[in-house]
């Protein structure tokens, strides 16, 4: 049991103390390790105030304990063999269907435009797809409120049309996967209708009431309640005021969520992508947030449900009762989840989840995705190496770069357009030879990049307008979108780019959210003819990674731990080892010696300069 008098070391040596300093370091733009020296590791936790200059004041550490002593497990050290299962060595391809294809014509992606471009995700090379929501949805947050779990947004389709996805997905030996969205429903769900008609029901208890709001707030903005005038009460919404968060404590709405995943797995669905699944169990009484936390956080209350007391139990309920008898892959978005409360949840002997998705790769220390900055990729080096160094070989990493919530990495990177097909190139090279299971974003492939919105009205992300809403308040309209367009999830939302044609080849209609004109320069048609292109290097660097198993089961060994700019690292198996280099700059560096001596097996420049790595040169070589 720690207490105020434990040691700043047993802070940092506990699994989840670990994980929580880090995010506390990250988001400030400082080294853990501060708190590694000898003379500061020896000091009592209630000292953290002083050292800090009040960062940390006695109610910040009472939290940060409360959440390690409810935590009573340790994860065990394992680089023994690695399992084998076929999400281990797939590569995932990510389709958002508003915005992949549309074949009715009436401006909005839908299922018969996925099962049309089948082909085109088969011959990437694609082993699996994770669908976006495609289930019956107001709209309010793009199908990740759901209205009724069991049938099909109108504008996607049908259920005859998803059951002829699965059947064609299948048929072209790949898998499907769906998202999973049980931390929270729509407001106009059945389930919630009935909460507030029938407050003694069985469903009067599905959702979180109360006479009076805690202080939380929203990740869309504002308070996370929202006042209920039928039940005179307010109801629990982390995200939009139309997305009413789940309480798992009800063993009754449990059965139902089990239920609709288990009829889902019956029709043949492969698994799924588990939105925010980290959210689910909320600590009892939903108490105050912590006032430094949030300001730290930029949310009020998170310490309470990020790593809830009861996930452990839900999880591993869910996987017994729903994942296993099927044989499901299952993997779970997870914000604020480290590396140690990482293998917690997915190491193979805990039953509990395959994979996550941890992001706390996606933004340089000391920012955030409404910065306005370039990402500098020795942060992704030093995190990587981190990762692959220290997560053993029980878990399996996902590794990504881009999602439907986040902007483009081209252009977080380097917006200049001279390096664009050069870096799209160094990143795939990086995403399919590291250890882990690769996740392609729709039209990460082609190199696409962040768009030209001139106007908050171009926008349709709810989480960019309700934040623009809050933020001209204070710091004007200007100021204020200049701050969402560093990171509107609008980026990754606009259409495939399938041609240089009118509305991008996406649809004969204007599509549900415009487009800039970079299709005409960037687009499907023209990169499959063209040898060059970051497609065509995709698909090549993608067939490299099925050819050598070294890159799905080898081992990792780092070479440029400390050199800037440079990632240098060998992936090795009993049979074969191959070398990959890197330049994570703009700038030409020396090379550190000669080349390899082996066969270069893919490169992003047609030659090798013996003497240095050019801008954003990546290369994997065969020894």
């Amino acid at each position: 049991m720690l207490t105020e008098n434990s040691k700043i070391k047993d802070l940092i040596t506990h699994p989840i103390g670990k994980d929580i300093i880090r995010k506390i370091m990250l988001q400030k733009g400082k080294k853990e390790n501060m708190l590694a020296n000898p003379l500061v590791a020896n000091m009592k936790l209630k000292t953290l105030p002083k050292l800090t200059g009040g960062l940390i004041d006695q109610g910040f550490i009472n939290a940060i304990l409360e959440i390690m002593n409810s935590e009573p497990d340790v994860p065990r050290s394992g680089n023994g063999p690695v399992k084998p299962a076929w999400w281990k060595e797939a590569v995932f391809y990510q389709v958002y269907p508003r915005s992949f294809k549309d074949s009715n014509g009436d401006g909005i992606g839908d299922l018969g435009g996925i099962i049309e471009k089948l082909d085109y995700i088969k011959e990437l090379g694609a082993d699996a797809i994770w669908l976006c929501p495609i289930y019956d949805s107001p709209n309010d947050d793009n199908g990740y409120d759901i209205r009724d779990y069991r049938k099909i947004m109108a504008e996607f389709g049908t259920m005859d049309d998803f059951d002829r996805l699965l059947e064609a997905v299948h048929a072209r030996g790949m898998k499907l996967i769906m998202d999973l969205v049980v931390n929270h429903t729509s407001d106009e769900h059945e389930w919630f209708r009935k909460a507030i008609e029938e407050p003694g029901s069985k469903y009067g208890d599905f959702y979180f009431f109360r006479d009076e709001p805690n202080n939380w707030t929203s990740y869309f903005g504002g308070s996370a309640w929202k006042y209920i005038e039928e039940r005179n009460q307010y109801a629990l919404h982390l995200f939009s005021s139309k997305q009413m968060d789940l309480n798992w404590e009800n063993p009754e709405l449990r059965k139902e969520i089990i239920d609709m995943v288990r009829w889902w797995l019956e029709k043949g669905v492969d698994g799924f992508r588990m939105d925010v699944i980290n959210y689910i169990s909320k600590r009892p009484g939903l108490p105050d947030g912590h006032p430094g936390i949030g300001a730290l956080m930029g949310i009020y209350g998170v310490e309470h449900y990020f790593y809830g007391p009861k996930l452990h139990q839900y999880l591993r309920e869910l996987k017994a009762e729903a994942f296993s008898p099927y044989n499901a892959f299952s993997v779970g978005e997870t914000p604020g989840i480290g590396m140690e409360m990482a293998k917690l949840l997915t190491a193979d002997y805990r039953n509990e989840l395959d994979m996550i998705f941890s992001f706390d790769h996606l933004e340089n220390p000391g920012k955030g995705k409404f910065d306005d900055y370039r990402y500098d990729l020795n942060y992704f080096k030093e995190y990587m190496i981190d990762w692959m160094e220290n997560y053993g070989t029980a878990s399996q990493m996902s590794l990504f770069y881009e999602n439907h919530d986040n902007p483009r990495m081209v252009s977080k990177v380097d917006p200049d357009p001279k390096y664009r097909n050069v870096l799209a190139k160094l990143l795939a090279v990086m995403q399919l030879t590291l250890r882990g299971t690769p996740f392609i974003y729709q039209g990460q492939e082609l190199g696409m990049a962040n768009k030209n919105f001139t106007s908050i009205n171009q926008l349709r992300d709810i989480e960019s307008i309700n934040l623009y809403s809050e933020w001209k308040q204070t710091m004007g309209e200007t100021e204020a979108f200049k701050k969402i367009l560093a990171g509107t999830r609008d980026h990754a939302r606009t259409p495939m780019q399938w041609s240089s044609g009118k509305y991008a080849g996406f649809s004969d209609a204007e599509p549900w959210i415009g487009n800039d004109d970079d299709h005409k320069a960037c687009n499907v048609e023209d990169q499959l003819i063209d040898e060059d292109s970051v497609l065509n290097f995709y698909r090549k660097m993608i067939r490299i990674r099925k050819e050598h198993q070294a890159l799905i089961y080898g081992d990792i060994e780092i070479i440029s731990k400390k050199t800037a700019d440079l990632f240098t690292y060998y992936r090795k198996d009993g049979n074969e080892t191959l070398f990959i280099e890197c330049n994570l700059g703009r700038n030409t560096i020396r090379r550190p010696g000669n080349p390899p001596s082996g066969s270069r097996l893919i490169s992003n420049y047609p030659d090798t300069d013996s003497r240095c790595l050019r801008p954003y040169e990546a290369a994997v070589w065969k020894m």
